[in-house]
């Protein structure tokens, strides 16, 4: 990226308004022009390198990094490496038709809308780029691995009903 062309657009704008205010100003914005295209240039530099450090957080586990070669700057892009995303699966219910569960395809795939709290949502985002994975995949495991869990004493569980018959338990003196 040539920044030359901003850096006389600039100096064209400074002239153009000090000719606004007659011949002395006029030579003193010509007397500044020149010394001023280093510090412009700084300037830009600094607010690229800004730029690429707001895209590469939103691009994360990518990345956006300002390079100069020979005093002009380059952007160089890296790209996520791309994860086979796996899709929310539910099994289908059965059709109208009265087909079984098994004819159904077993690869299909359903789509689902989460409402999560912000704060919520912004863990997960956080979680997601840690891993290297989209938010998608990430709650595609956090799912998988919920179900496949079992369950703890201190969940609450469904009891079978009784069926006749009575039991006590505890001390008897």
């Amino acid at each position: 990226m040539d920044l030359t062309r901003y850096v006389d657009d600039l100096q064209h704008r400074l002239l153009t308004a000090a000719e606004a205010a007659g011949d002395d100003a006029r030579e003193l914005a010509q007397r500044l022009t020149a010394p001023l295209d280093a510090a412009v240039r700084l300037v830009l530099l600094d607010a690229l390198s800004t730029a690429a450090g707001e895209i590469s957080a939103e691009l994360a586990p990518g990345s956006v990094d300002l390079r100069l070669r020979g005093g002009d700057p380059e952007f160089v892009v890296a790209a996520p490496a791309v994860v086979a995303e796996p899709a929310l699966t539910i099994a289908p219910s059965p059709s109208p038709r009265g087909l079984a569960d098994s004819d159904a395809d077993a690869d299909t795939t359903s789509r689902t809308t989460l409402r999560l709290p912000e704060h919520l949502k912004a863990r997960v985002e956080v979680a997601a780029a840690r891993d290297g994975i989209s938010v998608n995949a990430w709650l595609v495991r956090a799912i998988a691995a919920a179900l496949d869990q079992p369950i703890s004493r201190t969940t609450p569980q469904a009891r079978p009903e009784a069926r006749g018959g009575t039991r006590l338990t505890g001390w008897v003196r």
